[in-house]
C-alpha cells in the first residue's frame, strides 16, 4: 500500500508526529548528457554565460531547490535542512556531467525528497544556464543512492 493516502484512498499527509528524531541523510544524483559542442567548452571546467556561471549557478539553485521541496512536492513535509551539498563533476570525455546533491536533517522524517529535487534543479538549472550553446541536453537519470535514518537505511546496488 502506497503511504500517502488516507483510509478512503485520498492522497493525505503521511502522519508523522509519533515517529522519533532521529538523524537522516541521503544523497541522489543526477546524469546530464551533453552535445559535443557544450561538453568541449565543459571539459575543463565552469564556463560564463550571459546569465553567469554555469556550474556555480546549478550549485546554488540545488541548495535552493531542496531547502523548497516542500513548497513544490504537495505532500512533503517541510524540513529543517542542516546539510546542503551539491558536487558537480563533469565526466573524462566531458560528454556527462554528474550532480550529487547530499542532505542531513535531525527529523521524524527522510530527506530523500529533497536530495532528488536538488540534484533535479541542479540538473535544470544547467540546462537553463547552457541551452543558448544547444537545446541538445538530455538529462538522463536522476536516481536515490543513499539514505540513512528512519525504519531502515537504503543503499543502491549498482
Amino acid at each position: 500500500m502506497l503511504s500517502h493516502r488516507d483510509a478512503k484512498n485520498r492522497p493525505a499527509m503521511v502522519d508523522v508526529g509519533s515517529k522519533p528524531v532521529t538523524k537522516r541523510t541521503a544523497h541522489a544524483m543526477a546524469v546530464v548528457a551533453l552535445p559535443a559542442q557544450l561538453a568541449t567548452r565543459l571539459k575543463n571546467g565552469d564556463i560564463a554565460t550571459q546569465k553567469g556561471m554555469i556550474f556555480q549557478t546549478a550549485v546554488l539553485a540545488g541548495v535552493m531547490g531542496a531547502k523548497k521541496t516542500s513548497e513544490i512536492i504537495p505532500l512533503c513535509h517541510p524540513l529543517p535542512i542542516e546539510d546542503c551539498k551539491i558536487d558537480i563533476k563533469p565526466s573524462k570525455d566531458g560528454r556527462e556531467v554528474t550532480i550529487h546533491c547530499r542532505v542531513q536533517t535531525h527529523a521524524r522524517t527522510g530527506v530523500e525528497m529533497e536530495a532528488l529535487t536538488g540534484a533535479t534543479v541542479a540538473a535544470l538549472t544547467l540546462y537553463d544556464m547552457a541551452k543558448a550553446v544547444s537545446h541538445g541536453i538530455v538529462i538522463k537519470e536522476v536516481r536515490l543512492l543513499a539514505k540513512t535514518g528512519g525504519k531502515q537505511d537504503y543503499q543502491d546496488a549498482s
